[in-house]
């Protein structure tokens, strides 16, 4: 699909081609960050019929929001859903499940990573000190690899 047309399917910047997933989508696709402090969001488009593989978020969820096109989001042992811009869909830490566009047109939806939750503790003679950090999920594609599990 031409650039200038992926470009019209949302309102977001589309990114460059998104190689370095490439090994983890059928068809190509495109990845724009739009901001990793705190919350890390990213614009995904998917030319037509370009889909992520099943895969699992470990530790923190992941919310994505459509903004252009129509699409697909499965989770293992469900019916598909048809995704379409407005659509927003929870995805909790731990469920199998993938997404993509539909066969005929573009998609694109922003991608939400949950940060994660961890609590630490220390002890200091008889006393237990708990910190709770918030982990931004996702910093840099070596990082997403390591959050994730594609089957």
């Amino acid at each position: 699909m031409d650039r200038k047309e992926l470009e019209k399917v949302s309102d977001f910047s589309l990114g460059e081609e998104n190689t370095a997933y490439a090994p983890y989508f059928i068809g190509k696709s495109y990845l724009s960050l739009l901001n990793n402090k705190e919350v890390t969001i990213c614009n995904v488009t998917f030319e037509p019929g370009c889909r992520n593989n099943w895969h699992i978020h470990h530790g923190g969820g992941q919310i994505l929001i459509c903004v252009g096109g129509h699409g697909w989001y499965q989770e293992m042992g469900k019916q598909s859903q048809l995704l379409k811009s407005g659509d927003v869909v929870y995805i909790a830490p731990e469920i199998k499940h993938w997404h993509g566009a539909v066969a005929d047109e573009a998609f694109s939806h922003l991608a939400l990573s949950v940060p994660v939750i961890v609590l630490e503790h220390s002890q200091i003679g008889n006393q237990i000190i708990i910190d709770l950090v918030l982990m931004p999920f996702l910093l840099s594609p070596e990082m997403i690899l390591d959050n994730f599990l594609y089957i």
